[in-house]
């Protein structure tokens, strides 16, 4: 299997499920509401915080595939927009899915010869280290989730 359709496969699988460690967004999401999504324990950050941060960094690689420049910051993707509704979780949960999967079909795309070369600026190293990164991040924060919605469930705020 090529390596372009292996890395679109994981972070398809890391959103979807189905990736050896039986852990998702799409069943780690289910049945958080949008209130529980935007509670804050302690200094964590919160549900929503997270889904937007891992989601950002892929909308910004995404936009590099498609020719743009990389535009983007750390502190920007820390800056979660509002949440008051059910409406906008949904919309902000539903973004982060739609992202992932045009991130995955021009991930797949890509030659393999592009593994080695460098993204962007030499300072970000290579294709294959950005998104297998990137797959790694989600990953990262996905345990996060896990853990943050397990302390609501149990009380604690």
């Amino acid at each position: 299997m090529k390596i372009s359709v292996q890395l679109a496969k994981h972070l398809r699988e890391v959103y979807q499920g189905g990736n050896w460690t039986y852990s998702s967004f799409k069943d780690v999401l289910e049945g958080i509401g949008w209130q529980q999504a935007t509670t804050q324990i302690a200094s964590l950050n919160t549900i929503a915080l997270l889904v937007y941060h891992s989601g950002y960094y892929i909308e910004r690689t995404t936009r590099v595939l498609q020719g743009h420049p990389l535009e983007g910051s750390d502190k920007l993707s820390f800056m979660v927009p509002e949440i008051n509704n059910k409406a906008q979780w949904q919309a902000l949960v539903q973004k982060a899915f739609d992202d992932v999967e045009r991130c995955a079909s021009l991930i797949e795309k890509l030659p393999d010869t592009i593994w080695s070369e460098t993204f962007v600026s030499e300072k970000y190293g290579s294709y294959y280290r950005n998104f297998q990164g990137m797959i790694e991040h989600c990953h990262y924060h996905l345990g996060q989730i896990a853990i943050i919605k397990k302390l609501l469930n149990e009380g604690w705020k």
